[in-house]
């Protein structure tokens, strides 16, 4: 019959905390900015499609919240 193990092959293998902090940062910090980013273009969207902006306007909207967000997010 064949083994079945249900472990890692290397039990103790050392594990590398800084790259793992370093991408969980970097994972975090692009969640946030891609919601803001997403937040920033559903309001631009809505500015042009439904308050009657246009599409510059809904460009404007969107940039204005994408910046205030950005300076509230650092």
């Amino acid at each position: 019959m064949a083994e079945h193990n249900s472990g890692p092959a290397e039990v103790g293998a050392p594990m590398d905390y800084p790259a793992h902090e370093q991408t969980y940062s970097m994972f975090l910090a692009a969640a946030k900015f891609g919601t803001l980013f997403l937040v920033a273009l559903l309001l631009g969207m809505t500015a042009g499609f439904f308050a009657g902006a246009g599409l510059l306007g809904g460009i404007v909207v969107m940039l204005i919240v994408f910046i205030a967000g950005l300076v509230l997010l650092r």
